[in-house]
């Protein structure tokens, strides 16, 4: 069957617009403090490979051998498919714990990782209008006063950083975030086609070396979301935390970093549910990054910088599995400038209404405070 924009995924019960927006939440949970962890995919994250359109028959013609890991992957929302390293994940989301919002993108229309990410993080309009971010803005709309925000992270992320109480904590084995460092080495190599193609080359190479240290890969997603359970205690503190995943940014070889990527994506969250416990059922997972991928493959058997992507949302109370969003299809007339996937939903709306719901705070006056510039 081809899907078009108003065929409805996941038996939503409106197709992802301004006034279904709500509805990306989970089930109320009972009494608590609730809790909300955001996990950043700092890299641009490929959400048509992280929750594939398997059922549209433009995807296997765009994605050519990248289809093949999906081969006996099973089916959600009728149309897609969960990568399968989502293995803890689909299960999340077979028991109604995990949901997914696909062709989503924030307001930011250019394919500059740090433009990107600074639009996700402040929540503005455009690069480096805010110098605060709205997690922090988040933090002040706690009806808790002694409620505060902590990235796992040897500093502040700009999403956190504003008046609102907040700081980070990351112990010495915890590896430097050094990712952005190399990543602003490789934009001075930007107008060189050359020795921009023997930088990227060599980022891949070293990525896909430290990729088949596999076991050491999934220990630190296992310490991280075990240290985020404890820094989220029961009684007082931080309600809110923020996690920076990278290595999402695919260019060479993406069926096995993204395979790698995912793995400890998966591990990162299970280890988090695990470590909350009972406190799981107050707890909303928010995962996104600043923008997708190119709906085709590239020569490189990578995909390029794209627009549109999927942010997946965890929650400890049953309301999920559901697929939502307006679909907009990948024949190349539907493409977003010929090449990326369309978006057709905001991802500050997803933000907005999720953790309005979760907080139970008023949707309104939660846009406004988490996205004054809109």
């Amino acid at each position: 069957m081809i899907v078009n924009r108003r065929t409805l995924l996941g038996g939503a019960a409106a197709a992802l617009g301004a006034a279904a927006i709500p509805a990306v939440s989970f089930a109320a949970s009972g009494s608590g403090s609730k809790r909300l962890v955001f996990i950043l995919q700092r890299g641009a994250a490929d959400g048509l490979g992280i929750v594939a359109p398997v059922g549209d028959p433009d995807y296997a013609r765009l994605r050519g051998a990248l289809v093949e890991d999906y081969t006996d992957a099973p089916r959600i929302g009728g149309l897609f498919a969960l990568h399968p390293s989502l293995k803890k994940s689909a299960e999340m989301f077979a028991n109604g714990e995990m949901m997914a919002v696909h062709a989503v993108a924030s307001q930011y229309r250019d394919r500059s990782h740090f433009d990107g990410q600074n639009v996700l993080e402040s929540g503005g309009t455009r690069p480096y209008q805010r110098n605060d971010g709205w997690l922090n803005r988040l933090v002040g709309l706690m009806p808790e006063t002694n409620a505060s925000g902590i990235a796992i992270s040897q500093t502040i992320p700009l999403a956190l950083q504003g008046p609102n109480k907040s700081g980070s904590y990351a112990p010495s084995r915890l590896p430097d975030a050094a990712d952005d460092y190399m990543k602003r080495i490789g934009d001075l190599y930007m107008n060189d086609p050359r020795l921009h193609m023997l930088w990227e080359e060599s980022i891949a190479t070293r990525e896909l070396a430290e990729g088949m240290e596999g076991g050491s890969n999934m220990r630190r997603a296992a310490d991280v979301g075990a240290l985020t359970a404890r820094m989220l205690p029961a009684d007082e503190g931080a309600r809110i935390a923020m996690i920076e995943t990278t290595g999402w940014d695919t260019h060479f070889g993406q069926r096995q970093r993204l395979r790698r990527e995912l793995s400890s994506l998966d591990t990162l969250v299970v280890s988090l549910k695990d470590g909350l416990g009972p406190l799981w059922k107050d707890t909303m997972v928010i995962v996104a990054t600043e923008f997708g991928r190119t709906a085709a493959v590239n020569g490189t058997n990578g995909t390029d910088h794209g627009t549109a992507s999927a942010a997946l949302l965890y929650g400890g109370s049953p309301g999920g599995g559901k697929v939502l969003g307006d679909w907009p299809g990948l024949r190349q007339r539907d493409l977003y400038e010929g090449r990326d996937l369309k978006p057709t939903g905001a991802l500050e709306d997803v933000i907005a209404s999720s953790v309005a719901s979760h907080f139970s705070l008023d949707t309104g006056q939660t846009k406004r405070a988490l996205y004054p510039d809109r």
